[in-house]
């Protein structure tokens, strides 16, 4: 298992992902830009706007090596700098409030024989928590982590749900899901391969779990009252990625290209002063959900 070969296999799921994600907007189609970092290495970024479900959607892949900055090397507490990291990252932005943002990321870093990992993640942010939504998320994410480790699911949901922490809110991102980083053999128990085909299998899982979640919604009407609170929403995971997000530090830090690394921020988003939901309305509900801890598996 080699970085080309990894790198190889991350490249075919953007092409499944990009293929399952145009048959169910059934209208959108991704246009793709290929790019080269400055530094060593690029990628292709592929973005749907307007489609009849996905107001802007982005499945981007990298295959990025160089020197890390003095900044990286100390967050990441290493003392070489020669790097190579690849992986696809998605993010889905949905022009209907009931159908929740989806966001998706599976990765593999590598410094040299010794400094090398996995890592990922699958989350879900609901604009309005529904619990059947979050029970079949949750209960199918599980399922993909069993298969490889009983400790995996309830590890990686924890670290979810304090990953995805807007802390200056003090609330999470939306339903939370699945967060796991330098995952190695020595800290997993199982063998570099069955983490790669980890990695694999949750990057397959993304398009038969949305599918099913736009599917239960799609056709559902809505109000304007629920279309501004989409946007406010919005706000929210604007905030989280520009504030706390690894991954957009780390583009940022390593010189990375600026629209593929804000791809994830919406189309359009709302700051409403003070806003205070309804009480007892479906927004004040939903507001009750974001938190960490909740068993969606029982």
């Amino acid at each position: 298992m080699t970085k080309e070969e990894i790198s190889a296999q991350y490249q075919i799921i953007q092409n499944e992902i990009c293929e399952g994600l145009e048959l169910l907007d059934t209208s959108g189609k991704f246009e793709e830009e290929v790019w080269s970092r400055q530094g060593g290495g690029g990628g292709r970024t592929r973005i749907m706007q307007n489609g009849t479900v996905i107001e802007k959607g982005g499945v981007n892949f990298s295959a990025v090596f160089g020197q890390l900055p003095e900044v990286v090397k100390a967050s990441l507490k290493v003392d070489s700098s020669d790097f190579f990291a690849t992986g696809v990252s998605i993010v889905i932005h949905p022009n209907h409030p009931l159908i929740p943002i989806i966001h998706m990321n599976i990765r593999y870093f590598e410094m040299n024989d010794d400094i090398r990992w996995f890592g990922g993640g699958i989350d879900v942010t609901p604009h309005y928590v529904y619990q059947d939504d979050a029970r079949f998320f949750h209960g199918y994410i599980k399922e993909v982590c069993d298969r490889f480790s009983q400790e995996f699911y309830y590890k990686f949901k924890t670290w979810a749900d304090n990953y995805f922490h807007i802390k200056h809110r003090d609330e999470t991102r939306g339903i939370g899901g699945i967060f796991y980083d330098r995952l190695n053999p020595e800290n997993t128990g199982i063998s570099w391969e069955s983490i790669f085909e980890f990695s694999k299998a949750v990057g397959r899982a993304f398009v038969p779990i949305y599918t099913e979640l736009v599917e239960r919604h799609r056709h559902e009407a809505f109000t304007e009252q629920q279309k501004q609170w989409q946007y406010i929403r919005r706000g929210r995971y604007a905030e989280f990625n520009l504030v706390y997000d690894a991954g957009t530090k780390f583009g940022l830090e390593t010189n990375g290209r600026i629209e593929s690394i804000l791809m994830s921020l919406p189309p359009q988003a709302n700051w409403a002063y003070h806003h205070i939901p309804e009480q007892g309305s479906e927004e004040e509900k939903t507001l009750k959900y974001l938190k960490k801890g909740i068993n969606w598996t029982f």
